[in-house]
C-alpha cells in the first residue's frame, strides 16, 4: 500500500493484476469512521469505477496520478447516481479531455445524460467493453442495494467484481484487501443503517452475479475481498431473503 496524501491518508493498492484500489479514510469521532474507494483499471483505455465525491476529487486525482497520467483516463464509470458515485464526474471529464462517462441505460436516461458535461456511453445489460487486455461486462442490478439505475461490472480477465455498495463495511482503518469474513461486518453495518431497498428480485440478481464466478470483490466502502465470490454472494442472498 502506498500513501499518496499523508494529511488525508489517501492511499493506493493493487488488488488484482492492473486493478488499483484508491482509498480515502474518513475518521468520524465515536463511530470508527468510514472509507471511500475508487477502482482504476490500467490498460490501453484506462477505466475508473466510481467518480467519487466532488470534494474528494483533488485527493483521488492526486492518487491516480501516481499510477498513470490523469489525462490518459478513458472511461469514468458510475454504478448509480449518488454523490459518492458521481459527484466528481465532471471534474474527471475536465481533467481527462478524451474521457467519457460510462453507465447503464437507465442512468443515462434519468440522470447522467443531463448531469454529465459530455454524453455518456450507455451500456446494455450484459454488454462487454474492451479496455485492451482487460474487458468489463455490465450487469443491470436495479435497486440492489438501492437506486433504479444501479449496475455493476466484472473485469473478466481477473474475475474482479466491481460491486459498489454491496458488502459495505464501516471503519476507516481496514486492510486494502482481505480473505477474512466481510459478510458479518457488512451485515452489522446494514442493521445499524439499513440502506438496502429489499427488492424482491435480490436473490435472482445476486445469483446472476455469482454465476460470473468472481474471485475478487472490489467493494466501494471497506476492504476489497479475495476468495470464492460466488459463495459469498449466495450467502448474502440467503441473509437478505431469510
Amino acid at each position: 500500500m502506498t500513501v499518496t496524501n499523508r494529511e488525508s491518508g489517501t492511499n493506493v493498492h493493487e488488488i488484482a493484476d492492473g486493478i488499483y484500489r484508491i482509498n480515502t479514510p474518513v475518521k468520524i469521532p465515536g463511530s470508527g469512521g468510514f472509507s471511500f474507494n475508487q477502482y482504476l483499471i490500467v490498460d490501453d483505455e484506462p477505466l475508473l469505477f466510481h467518480a467519487g465525491l466532488r470534494k474528494m476529487f483533488p485527493l483521488v486525482c492526486e492518487a491516480l496520478a501516481t499510477i498513470l497520467p490523469v489525462e490518459k483516463l478513458r472511461y469514468v464509470t458510475v454504478s448509480h447516481t449518488e454523490a459518492d458515485e458521481a459527484g466528481a464526474l465532471n471534474d474527471w471529464l475536465a481533467a481527462a479531455p478524451d474521457s467519457e462517462p460510462v453507465c447503464g441505460r437507465v442512468a443515462t436516461m434519468v440522470s447522467i445524460g443531463d448531469l454529465a458535461d459530455r454524453p455518456p456511453r450507455a451500456l446494455a445489460d450484459g454488454e462487454v467493453l474492451s479496455l485492451g487486455k482487460h474487458s468489463v461486462r455490465w450487469f443491470d442490478t436495479p435497486h440492489l442495494p438501492h437506486a433504479w439505475d444501479c449496475g455493476y461490472m466484472i473485469e473478466e480477465q481477473t474475475a474482479t467484481l466491481l460491486c459498489g455498495d454491496l458488502f459495505t463495511q464501516g471503519g476507516s482503518d481496514l486492510a486494502p484487501i482481505t480473505e477474512s469474513d466481510i459478510l458479518g461486518p457488512s451485515e452489522a453495518f446494514r442493521h445499524q443503517m439499513d440502506y438496502f431497498s429489499h427488492t424482491k428480485n435480490a436473490r435472482a440478481m445476486l445469483e446472476r452475479l455469482a454465476g460470473a464466478n468472481p474471485e475478487t470483490l472490489a467493494c466501494m466502502h471497506g476492504s476489497a475481498w479475495r476468495g470464492d465470490g460466488a459463495d459469498l454472494l449466495r450467502a448474502l442472498a440467503d441473509v437478505l431473503t431469510a
